[in-house]
C-alpha cells in the first residue's frame, strides 16, 4: 500500500438547516470515522488523526468482498450497535477500536460486530475525484461498492427535517446536510457539509473543581438519586462560559472546598478534583449517555440559579 492517508473533510455546525434542491440530508453516526485504503485486494483502515486501526477490523481487510474497484479511498464511518437498544453507540465502537492485542481483537470481533456505513469516495482506479462534485463522487461510489451485511452505502435523503424527527424519535445522534455541487477538499471544514445534532440538557450539581493555572478550569457534576446520593455523572470545562466568568468562578469555589468527596462513586478525575460543598449548580447540554452512565460531550449553558431539589436523576429520559 503506497497510498499516503489523508485527513478528511470535516462538517461544520448548523442551527438551521439549509434549503434547495442542491442538498441531500444524511444519517449522522455515533461511530468512529474511517477512511478504506484499497489496493489490489488489500485494505488499509485510517481513522481522522491518521492512526492505522487495520488490526482493529480485519474482517473489512478484504477489498474485493465490497468494491469492484482497483484502487480506491472511501470515507465513511465505523459503526456497532448497542445490543440493549440495536442503536449505534460509540461506547461499543470504542470496544473495538481499543484493542490492540489480536486475541482480544479475534473474541471481539463476534461479540461487537462493526458496520462500514461509506458515505464518500475521493479515489478510484488510480484517479483522484476529489474535485468532482459530490453528486459524481456519489454515483460513482454506487458503481463502485457491492453492498454487504457489514459494508453498506449511506443513503440519502431530500427532506432533512424530516430525516431529523425520526432520528430523535429513535435517540440517533443527527443529521448530515451536504451540497450536491460541493467538492471534497482533505483537511478541509466547511459549509458545504453542515451537521445538526441532538443534544440534551439537565440542571447538575458541581461537586468538584480542577484547576489550570490556579484557575478552575473544568467542573465535575452530579445529579441527586432518590436515597438522596450525589452521583457523579461527567465532567465539563467547555461551553458558554467566558475567561471572566471562569475566574468569577474559581472566587466562587474558594469558600466552598471541602475535604471529603460529595459524590457517592468515585470519578474519573478524582486525582486532580478539589472537592466542593455541593452549592452551585449548572444547566450543561451533552449527546448522550455513555455506557458507564457519565455524559458524552457535556458543555456548560450557563449557571443556574436553581435549587438543589431540581438536579435529581428524575431529568434522564432515554428514547
Amino acid at each position: 500500500m503506497h497510498m499516503k492517508p489523508v485527513v478528511p473533510f470535516e462538517p461544520i455546525s448548523a442551527d438551521r438547516f439549509p434549503e434547495g434542491d442542491n442538498w441531500i440530508a444524511q444519517i449522522k453516526w455515533d461511530g468512529v470515522r474511517m477512511l478504506a485504503y484499497g489496493e489490489n485486494s488489500d485494505v488499509r483502515l485510517v481513522n481522522r488523526r491518521l492512526n492505522d486501526r487495520s488490526a482493529q477490523y480485519p474482517e473489512l481487510l478484504d477489498a474485493s468482498r465490497y468494491c469492484n474497484a482497483s484502487s480506491f479511498i472511501l470515507d465513511g464511518e465505523l459503526i456497532a450497535l448497542d445490543p440493549a437498544n440495536n442503536r449505534p453507540s460509540f461506547h461499543e465502537i470504542m470496544r473495538r477500536d481499543a484493542l490492540r492485542r489480536d486475541s482480544s481483537v479475534e473474541r471481539m470481533r463476534s461479540q461487537v460486530p462493526v458496520t462500514y456505513m461509506v458515505f464518500d469516495l475521493l479515489f478510484l482506479d488510480g484517479v483522484w475525484v476529489t474535485d468532482r462534485p459530490l453528486a459524481e463522487r456519489q454515483r460513482l461510489l454506487g458503481e463502485a461498492l457491492i453492498p454487504q451485511p457489514d459494508v453498506q452505502l449511506v443513503q440519502s435523503f431530500s427532506d432533512p427535517g424530516s430525516l431529523m424527527e425520526v432520528m430523535v424519535r429513535h435517540g440517533m445522534e443527527g443529521v448530515v446536510c451536504k451540497d450536491l455541487s460541493g467538492t471534497y477538499t482533505m483537511g478541509g471544514k466547511d459549509k458545504r457539509w453542515q451537521k445538526r445534532k441532538i443534544m440534551h440538557d439537565l440542571y447538575a450539581v458541581v461537586g468538584g473543581v480542577t484547576y489550570r493555572d490556579k484557575v478552575v478550569n473544568a467542573l465535575l457534576l452530579g445529579l441527586y438519586n432518590s436515597q438522596g446520593d450525589l452521583i457523579y455523572i461527567g465532567h465539563a470545562g467547555t461551553g458558554k462560559v467566558s475567561v471572566r466568568e471562569w475566574y468569577e468562578l474559581t472566587e466562587r469555589a474558594a469558600p466552598l472546598i471541602v475535604r471529603q468527596r460529595p459524590f457517592r462513586n468515585v470519578p474519573e478525575r478524582s486525582k486532580d478534583a478539589v472537592w466542593l460543598e455541593p452549592r452551585m449548580t449548572v444547566k450543561v447540554q451533552f449527546l448522550e449517555w455513555t455506557g458507564g452512565m457519565t455524559m458524552r460531550h457535556p458543555s456548560i449553558q450557563a449557571f443556574a440559579d436553581v435549587p438543589l431539589e431540581s438536579c435529581t436523576m428524575d431529568q434522564i429520559r432515554f428514547p
